[in-house]
This record gives structure tokens, sequence and C-alpha cells, in this order.
């Protein structure tokens, strides 16, 4: 049994229950900033903070469609 850094976690166990824990799912698959927090927010929110991390995952789907295609977006920067 490895003691590395995907075998520990800090805060909680939410995490430990997956075969492969969100964070080596998202590395492994290239996942951005944003597609990786929503898929954390959506695997941990029965173990830990229910609605609030369905919200959050909400928030960062709408930062991608914000992003990726509002048309609009930048033009003013």
């Amino acid at each position: 049994m490895s003691n590395g850094a995907l075998d520990t976690q800090i805060g909680g166990n939410h995490y430990k229950r997956y075969a492969i824990q969100p964070v080596e799912f998202i590395y492994r698959n290239n996942l951005d900033f944003l597609t990786g927090n929503c898929i954390k927010y959506l695997c941990r929110r029965k173990d830990k903070n229910g609605k609030e991390d369905l919200l959050k995952a909400r928030h960062y789907i709408d930062m991608l469609i914000e992003l990726e295609y509002d048309n609009n977006y930048g033009e003013n920067e």
C-alpha cells in the first residue's frame, strides 16, 4: 500500500470511496480547470455539501458557457 499524495486526503474522506478519485480522472484526461471543478463538485455533493456543491458546479458550467460560447466575451477589453 502506497502513502503517496493520491492516497492522502486532507479535510475529510469524501473522495476516498471512488475507484478513481476525481483529481486522478481530471489529470489523466487532461481536463481544464473549469471542467475539473464541475466534476469535483458533482462527485462530492452527497458526501460533503449537498446542494451547495451542485450550485458550485452550476456556477462553473455557467462560466464555461460564458467563456466558450458567448460571442461577445472579451470584445470590450
